[in-house]
């Protein structure tokens, strides 16, 4: 035993949870849990885990944040988060002959998967070719089912397809490589920490790699970071979500199961999901992404636990058996009356630019994102990256899909939570998730 030293220490910037270690532990001291390592207490500090690290993120002390001098790196634009908005905007900038940083805090592009992987045909084609390595299921049919007094069923469909169940993973991916072809340059396993200024205006960001610390400088950044949405608080930007416009989401990957593997099932219902809706998404081989979305001032439960019950009530899928579970937070309301900033423009869940009626947010931020690129490239060519010219962003947005999203947002607010079982929002639900396209 090694004697003098603290409790073995990770460094979770560097740490790629790998299991490596796990093996090692002669006291069964460390575990993985999700995509955290965690050390108890009786670890023997043997030090043996320490030789099995591949990126050294374990040490017997304590583990600061490196300390070596910052690097300094320059860039017209950088984008941090690549989801489908911050891929499509680091493609499309690079494409208007930007240079463009493209960074990301996980080590996997496209895992985890927090998201339901629906998508409509239409809205995806004008980004990229539908391709099978990417395509679980094809969907020609959605089924809406009201569970409330006036309970309802109903099945839309059409000869073409309507849309597609994705494999996140891979389609994050391949538009992550999409923006590579493009020009982007890549940094995985990257944190932003903070952001450069000069004087009020965004000049770049602060990052954590697992190297060190990294100041990059940037004329322009866009913040694609999710629900959580930090470089938009950093940058003074009004990214608060009230409780009644966040829906708190749980969902299983089925495996197992008989269903229909070319039709989407919505299930509306105050027992169900207050304020939500349940689904069920085909994904081949008698799969399906099985999940709901809560009203997060509405539960009663956790949202896990509603899932469960549905579950529980539908003898299909009672039969089958979770390979996985993801939970997660979807905004659900409309996009803030500013969402750009000296330098610093939001896409994407980050400026809210989801569906209000169905949280579907894949082809609008990939939108937000093509638009956001078109005006970088216009405020950098003008040497002018303030936030009256970016506002041009903002203008675009509202006069294509943000109209979509606030007519959306008010016919929600025009059905509230107990009313949805109503015979015309289930027709405006299914004019909103495609059934009658």
């Amino acid at each position: 035993m090694l004697w003098g030293y603290a409790m073995i220490s990770i460094d979770e910037s560097k740490c790629c949870y790998c299991g490596g270690c796990v093996s090692l532990c002669p006291a069964d001291a460390l575990y993985l849990a999700e995509t955290r390592l965690h050390v108890r207490e009786d670890c023997l500090d043997c030090g043996d885990c320490i030789v099995a690290c591949p990126t050294g993120a374990l040490s017997l002390t304590p583990a600061p944040v490196a300390r070596q001098q910052p690097c300094r790196r320059s860039y017209d634009v950088v984008v941090v988060g690549s989801g489908p908005a911050g891929a499509t905007a680091a493609r499309f900038a690079a494409e208007r002959g930007l240079s463009v940083l493209l960074v990301d805090r996980r080590q996997e592009i496209g895992s985890p998967v927090q998201c339901a992987e629906g998508v409509g045909h239409e809205m995806l084609a004008p980004f990229i070719e539908p391709d099978a390595r990417w395509i679980s299921a094809t969907i020609r049919r959605a089924r809406i089912v009201a569970l409330g007094h006036s309970r309802a069923d109903m099945t839309l469909g059409t000869e073409n397809a309507i849309g597609y169940v994705l494999e996140r993973r891979v389609f994050d991916r391949v538009l992550a490589e999409r923006a590579v072809a493009a020009g982007t340059e890549v940094m995985v396993k990257t944190q932003a920490t903070g952001l450069l200024w000069e004087d009020s205006t965004v000049r770049g960001v602060q990052l954590v790699t697992p190297t060190g610390q990294c100041e990059v400088e940037a004329k322009i950044v866009i913040g694609a970071d999710g629900v959580g949405a930090l470089i938009g608080r950093w940058g003074g930007l009004d990214t608060r979500l009230p409780a009644r416009d966040l829906m708190t989401c749980a969902q299983y990957l089925l495996a197992g199961i008989d269903i229909d593997p070319e039709c989407t099932c919505y299930y509306i219902g105050e027992q169900v999901a207050p304020g939500g809706y349940a689904w069920i998404f085909p994904k081949g081989e008698r799969r399906a992404n099985v999940g709901l979305g809560v009203q997060a001032d509405l539960a009663k439960v956790t949202p896990l636990e509603y899932l469960n019950r549905f579950i529980a009530d539908q003898r299909t899928l009672a039969q089958g058996y979770p390979v996985s579970l993801i939970v997660g937070g979807v905004p659900v309301a409309l996009t803030p009356g500013q969402i750009v900033s000296d330098g610093l423009m939001l896409v994407g869940d980050a400026a809210r630019q989801v569906d209000p009626l169905t949280g579907g947010g894949i082809t609008s931020g990939m939108s937000a994102g093509r638009i956001a690129a078109e005006v970088a490239s216009e405020a950098i060519a003008a040497g002018n990256t303030s936030a009256a010219f970016l506002r041009r962003y903002e203008a675009r947005w509202a006069e294509t899909l943000g109209r979509k999203m606030v007519r959306n947002y008010r016919l929600r607010e025009r059905f509230p939570p107990g009313k949805r079982d109503d015979s015309r929002f289930l027709q405006v639900f299914a004019m909103a998730v495609g059934g009658t396209k």
